[in-house]
C-alpha cells in the first residue's frame, strides 16, 4: 500500500536519497519545512524522522501529542538501543538506524503501514527491561556534568559535602540506575538524554 511519507534529516543528500527510494517503490514523498503542520493535514501519513539533536526530540513528541498523530519512524546515528528506546517512548512506532541500506529502508516502511514496529533487538530487550528508562535528572545530573567536564570524584565529593568512599558509592548506584556499567558510559547516556 502506498502512502505519503514525509523525509526530515538536516542532510538534503541524505532527503533525496531516501525520497528516490521510497518513490520507487510507489510512495508519495514530501521534505516539509514545518513538519507538524505537515501531519496536521494528512491522514495515514508516515514520517521518516532524522534524530541527531534535542530540537529533533522536542519535534518527536511534539508529534506524538497532536490530536491525531502521525506513524513516525524514528532515524538514529549508529545502533544505540537507548537512542532508539527513547524514540520509542516518545512515540516513534519503529526505529532504524539511518545509514540503513535501502532494502532495510523499504522493508521497515511496508512493516510499519501495516501496523508493526521493527526496531532492533537490543531495542526490544531495552525496553522490556526497564534498564535506560532516564531517570529524572537531579543531583545525577549536575555530578555528570562535572565529571565530564574534568571534575575529579575527589573534587566532586568535598564540593557535594560527602567523603570520597561515599560519593564513590553514590556515583556506583547512578550508573546502575542509569543502566551504564562505567562513568564513561554514564557520560555517554547523559549525553544522550540530553542532561549535558
Amino acid at each position: 500500500m502506498a502512502v505519503r511519507v514525509a523525509v526530515v534529516d538536516p542532510l538534503p543528500m541524505f532527503r533525496h536519497g531516501v525520497a528516490a527510494v521510497l518513490s520507487a517503490a510507489g510512495h508519495t514523498v514530501d521534505m516539509p519545512a514545518d513538519l507538524v503542520a505537515w501531519s496536521a493535514r494528512r491522514r495515514s501519513a508516515l514520517v521518516l524522522l532524522t534524530i541527531v539533536g534535542e530540537e529533533d526530540w522536542r519535534l518527536l513528541a511534539q508529534l506524538a501529542e497532536t490530536s491525531d498523530p502521525p506513524v513516525v519512524i524514528a532515524l538514529t546515528d549508529g545502533e544505540s538501543a537507548v537512542l532508539g528506546a527513547r524514540a520509542i517512548r516518545i512515540g516513534a512506532r519503529s526505529i532504524l538506524p539511518r545509514g540503513a541500506p535501502a532494502p532495510v529502508l523499504r522493508r521497515t516502511v511496508e512493516a510499519t503501514i501495516d501496523g508493526q514496529s521493527v526496531m532492533p533487538a537490543v531495542v526490544t530487550g531495552l525496553l522490556g527491561s526497564g534498564i535506560g528508562t532516564p531517570p529524572a535528572p537531579g543531583a545525577g545530573a549536575a555530578w555528570l556534568r562535572q565529571l565530564a567536564s574534568g571534575t575529579t570524584v575527589a573534587q566532586l565529593a568535598v564540593q557535594s559535602g560527602y567523603s570520597e568512599r561515599a560519593m564513590f558509592r553514590l556515583l556506583r548506584g547512578l550508573y546502575q540506575q542509569m543502566g551504564a556499567g562505567t562513568r564513561v558510559e554514564a557520560i555517554m547516556r547523559a549525553r544522550e538524554w540530553g542532561w549535558i
